[in-house]
């Protein structure tokens, strides 16, 4: 699981089919992780949860 907030990130719209803007968040263990780390191999999911269970 990967956290992040707004910080460094631009209010730029994307339409649909296009490529989302390369990014960097921190997982649960410390790692950064990069969205580009994984394009073209896997699918990427992205949840924007509300709060914390």
């Amino acid at each position: 699981m990967i956290f992040g907030n707004k910080k460094n990130m631009e209010n730029k719209l994307i339409t649909p089919g296009e490529l989302a803007p390369d990014f960097e968040l921190e997982d649960v263990n410390g790692n950064r992780v990069r969205l580009s780390e994984f394009r073209g191999s896997k699918p990427v999911v992205l949840a924007f949860l509300r709060g914390f269970m």
